[in-house]
């Protein structure tokens, strides 16, 4: 049966597309532009507009579209962009699907561990408490990514009143050598640059490529599971700890002075205070007790197998 993936010119969403087609599994592409492949499809999420023929009867939809988190400095345009690439494309899709009278089996619909907060040193799991306030317009450190993250999950409801099955990914960063939070550092950490950020202490919470592949694959075959599940490694660390990791990975030294938070701040923005300076020690529970064995649960191991 088939899988339909938004967000798949993404960094995950292609290697999820590589991974599905590599298992066997027919793959179709919802795509903003004028489709140019047989498993292309187009869609608007700004406009409310996709094509219901190509979600009926799919197994699954994986919904991953939206404006990168860390893809540029966080301004007031760009913190708008933000939320209306996630709630208005994940509006579309769950809409869609409540019409549907064969609805995908289960929608796996992306979200992020930025829902926690900042959670200093305390571990969370999925049964912690996200309804605080916080949304557009709060300031405080972790407050305005928690919001946002609310939002676009309340945007699955049309689906999950219909009956379909609704997966929130709650993912933390995700470990590849081919971009994202690691693809940045490695060309500073190879100049034997790298050093911890802000004070060091702010926990980080982080996946393999492979485990979130992996846990992307279980997911779909374990229909007793619904709702939020934290795609985090069991092992999250500091960042001074994943600093060291980092630099033994790659033989390299790193400094012993960490990087200020004002410099931070003035390079990214709003970012630095919700995904860079603030600790979140997320656990994925809800994985481990579906039964799924991770590849990587230390950070030693992920780097080495990654590196």
């Amino acid at each position: 049966m088939t899988v339909v993936v938004t967000g798949s010119s993404g960094l995950i969403g292609s290697a999820l597309v590589r991974a599905l087609r590599e298992e066997g599994t027919p793959v179709v592409r919802l795509v903003r532009r004028r489709p140019e492949a047989a498993d292309e499809a187009f869609w608007d999420p700004a406009g409310g507009v996709v094509d219901p023929g190509v979600l009926d009867g799919a197994e699954a939809v994986v919904h991953l579209a939206g404006a990168g988190i860390a893809d540029r400095r966080w301004t007031d345009d760009y913190r708008r962009e933000l939320v209306d690439s996630r709630v208005s494309g994940t509006r579309t899709i769950a809409t869609a699907i409540a019409a549907l009278e064969r609805p995908p089996q289960v929608l796996l619909s992306g979200s992020a561990m930025g829902v926690y907060g900042d959670t200093g040193d305390r571990e969370v799991d999925e049964s912690a408490d996200v309804t605080s306030p916080g949304g557009a317009g709060d300031r405080r450190p972790g407050q305005w990514l928690a919001g946002l993250v609310r939002a676009w999950e309340a945007e699955t409801a049309p689906a999950e009143r219909a009956g379909v099955r609704v997966v929130h990914l709650r993912t933390g960063h995700v470990l590849t050598a081919a971009g994202g939070f690691l693809g940045k550092m490695l060309p500073v950490f190879r100049a034997g640059l790298g050093a911890p950020l802000g004070s060091g202490r702010q926990y980080t919470s982080w996946i393999s490529l492979d485990d979130w592949l992996g846990a992307i694959a279980h997911l779909r075959r374990r229909p007793e599971v619904s709702g939020p599940v934290n795609l985090t490694a069991p092992g999250p660390v500091t960042n001074a700890e994943f600093t060291k990791a980092l630099g033994r990975a790659l033989h390299r030294p790193t400094l012993p002075v960490p990087v200020p938070a004002f410099a931070l701040r003035a390079a990214l923005g709003g970012l630095a205070d919700e995904g860079v300076l603030i600790g979140q020690r997320v656990l994925p529970r809800r994985l481990l007790d579906s039964g799924y064995r991770f590849r990587h649960p230390g950070v030693e191991e992920a780097l080495a197998a990654i590196l």
